[in-house]
């Protein structure tokens, strides 16, 4: 597929307790970006995590799934504070905005839209959620985290008209636990998707463990690319 797996250590939008663990079961897979939330684990040991995707040469990703100003400039001063390469999420504040733009080594992905609860879900009508992408981009963002699965209307073509319309990356955050949304996220074009919960519900290996799930993703992944060049 050339939609980017971002493998999230995270259930109920919450980071889980034994994400340390976990990662180093699964660390030699070959997975590049890997991620978690900005709740659900004390700091130190958030520190802990990063350095081990770090150690493992692996892309870093924080969703902060917290709304108010000063929630999401804490989540902005932690990712800089822990050096991820991503943040993902927070509400697009100026103030926010204005102190990553500085910080040249961490790439933002706001959220679009109007997102409120937890687990999140996002509302509002497409063409205002694509018309805040565009004002966002002619500020200088790069890109977007687009809970198209939590959105409470037609998601599937939010994520199409988003997709086509938005300027920038698009990542699809949220909700993704089939092969048919993986070949709905590969056929619209999205740069990349999370998946977390999936993982540990075990939605693709009934009775398989967090790993185990992880490879039927990737061997998924990997028939979709193939079958998609067969078709050309």
């Amino acid at each position: 597929m050339n939609a980017q797996l971002i493998v999230m250590l995270t259930h109920h939008d919450q980071t889980v307790k034994n994400a340390c663990k976990l990662f180093a079961a699964c660390r030699d897979l070959p997975v590049q970006f890997w991620g978690f939330k900005n709740v659900g684990l004390p700091k130190p040991q958030m520190a802990e995590l990063i350095a081990m995707m770090k150690e493992a040469d692996k892309k870093t990703f924080l969703e902060v799934v917290t709304y108010s100003e000063t929630e999401c400039m804490d989540g902005a001063q932690l990712a800089v504070d822990l050096g991820f390469d991503y943040l993902m999420g927070t509400l697009f504040y100026p103030a926010v905005w204005k102190f990553l733009r500085q910080k040249p080594d961490i790439t933002y992905l706001p959220f679009v839209g109007k997102v409120s609860g937890s687990p999140s879900i996002l509302e509002g009508p497409i063409e205002d959620i694509i018309g805040e992408a565009v004002k966002c981009a002619s500020m200088g963002i790069k890109g977007f985290d687009l809970l198209a699965y939590r959105y409470l209307d037609d998601s599937e073509e939010l994520a199409r008209q988003f997709t086509a319309a938005a300027p920038g990356t698009t990542v699809i955050a949220g909700s993704i636990g089939s092969r048919e949304r993986l070949q709905f996220v590969e056929d619209i074009g999205a740069w990349a998707f999370t998946m977390g919960s999936a993982l540990f519900e075990e939605r693709f290996v009934s009775g398989g463990d967090f790993r185990v799930n992880l490879i039927k993703v990737l061997e998924t992944m990997a028939d979709i690319e193939a079958k998609g060049r067969g078709q050309k």
